[in-house]
């Protein structure tokens, strides 16, 4: 086998640590691994590269392992250094995105080493990838320096896609496309001036904590349609769920061929009632969520991480845990149902860290920042603020701008075809794609359990592949 990994992010990682898995069956004969990473940045992606020590990462322990199967991968390596991070409202280590990308380096390096023994030759070129074509019974990568490299597989690991521009404003002075790396970017911003976020969701909250640590002493608007925040992190309650379950999905399908939105919201009401939940509380507060004044939410989340109501723990839980592997299963109709919603299951599955939910009420209740939903444009006509910032999240199975010329030459060679509602759906079993760019996931971006069993699955299916001796045609 000679595998091409395009893009060296965590899906990547999460990639080579499931391919060099000594337990996994079957095994295919060792080969070349070639991993296509022209940032400097290797493993790490643009997420988790050097940055601020207030950027951070918005989710507990339990569900940012890169290791498929294994919940405690992380939470091992980070050791007695979760004592530093502690969020002393969650209970938990949230440590800065830098130190996450340390660890998906350290489990690269581990993976990189442990294939070596096995016998494969792995090696990172440095350079861009911008085309694939056949070769007889194996695939062509062109680069951007003009080299072809030929492989047997290539799995797509290219991250998510660049942030949009929905107001057309790049190029203007004062404007910041792109806000990561948060310590780049907002050493362009004036230590006085107002400044406009667009957005409300993460990378909104990010840049307003970054702001605050810096000691920005000007004005902070929130714009954005809704004006809705994410969530707040609750305190974990230790209990293994028994119905909303990867499993009861599932006996689901198998008992009916198919699974529904409302069946899977039986096997919620089901859960709760067997946790003394109130289902009929939850339901309240997701159906208010675009409608309560976004101020008034955060306070009520903020009193409420230690609440003993288990509901919105269950209903996160599920989104990471279980929420990928019944969105491919849920009939389009159900999924057009559930897209009508973005916002606010955006808001439940992606929550903030109370640590950053503290800071943004602090300067509510200053004065210095405000949440201004309704027509964008209009506001910043009105306003006209020293810098905008964008941290506009780009839709789920969007393509990243440096991937966009191989993503047009698979589709162009029948190797790949583009998905409608985004993404790539591969056409030829030479080619994968693990993480949000893979057609057919959920309309959430994908998350770091998602990218891990999409990353165990592919491995699976390469060692099959090789293993049988699939004929390449």
């Amino acid at each position: 086998m000679d595998l091409a990994v395009v893009g060296g992010g965590a899906a990547a990682v999460a990639l080579l640590d499931a391919l060099a898995d000594p337990t996994a069956t079957p095994r295919s004969a060792p080969g070349t691994i070639r991993v296509f990473e022209p940032s400097p940045h290797l493993w790490r992606g643009r997420p988790y590269g050097p940055d601020l020590d207030v950027v951070r990462v918005n989710v507990p322990p339990g569900i940012s392992s890169i290791r498929h199967g294994d919940t405690g991968h992380y939470a091992d390596w980070l050791g007695e250094r979760a004592a530093d991070h502690i969020d002393p409202l969650l209970g938990l280590p949230v440590v800065p995105r830098a130190l996450y990308g340390e660890y998906l380096t350290h489990t690269a390096e581990k993976a990189v080493a442990a294939l070596a023994e096995q016998g494969w030759d792995v090696e990172v070129v440095a350079v861009r990838v911008t085309g694939a074509d056949r070769r007889g019974s194996r695939l062509a990568l062109r680069t951007a320096d003009g080299q072809e490299y030929v492989a047997t597989h290539v799995v797509l690991c290219v991250g998510t896609g660049s942030p949009p521009d929905p107001y057309g404003l790049t190029g203007t002075p004062g404007h910041i496309a792109d806000p990561y790396p948060l310590a780049a970017a907002l050493d362009r911003v004036p230590a006085r001036s107002d400044v406009a976020v667009i957005g409300s969701g993460l990378t909104a909250v990010d840049v307003v904590v970054a702001l605050a640590s810096r000691g920005h002493e000007g004005r902070i608007s929130l714009l954005s349609r809704t004006g809705v925040l994410p969530y707040v992190w609750q305190r974990p309650v230790a209990r293994r769920p028994r119905h909303l379950t990867a499993e009861g999905v599932a006996e689901l399908h198998a008992a009916h061929g198919t699974v529904t939105l409302d069946a899977l919201t039986d096997l919620l009401r089901a859960e709760l009632a067997d946790r003394h939940g109130d289902f009929e509380a939850l339901g309240e507060e997701l159906r208010t969520t675009t409608t309560t004044d976004p101020v008034h939410r955060l306070r009520q989340q903020l009193d409420a991480v230690d609440d003993p109501r288990v509901g919105r723990r269950v209903l996160q839980s599920a989104a990471h845990a279980v929420g990928p592997y019944a969105w491919r299963l849920l009939p389009e109709s159900d999924r057009a149902r559930l897209r009508r919603h973005l916002r606010t299951a955006a808001a439940v599955a992606s929550p903030m860290v109370p640590v950053n939910a503290s800071v943004l009420m602090r300067l509510l209740d200053a004065g210095r920042l405000t949440i201004a939903p309704g027509d964008v444009r209009r506001t910043l006509r009105a306003e006209a603020p020293g810098t905008v910032i964008n941290a506009v999240n780009p839709p789920a199975q969007s393509i990243p701008a440096g991937a966009r010329d191989l993503v047009a030459s698979l589709a162009d060679t029948g190797l790949g075809t583009l998905h409608p509602a985004g993404g790539l759906l591969p056409a030829d079993p030479r080619v994968h794609v693990v993480g949000d760019l893979a057609a057919g996931g959920s309309f959430i971006a994908a998350s770091i359990p998602g990218v891990a069993a999409q990353a165990s699955r592919t491995a699976q299916a390469l060692h099959a592949a090789q293993a049988l001796r699939t004929p390449l045609s």
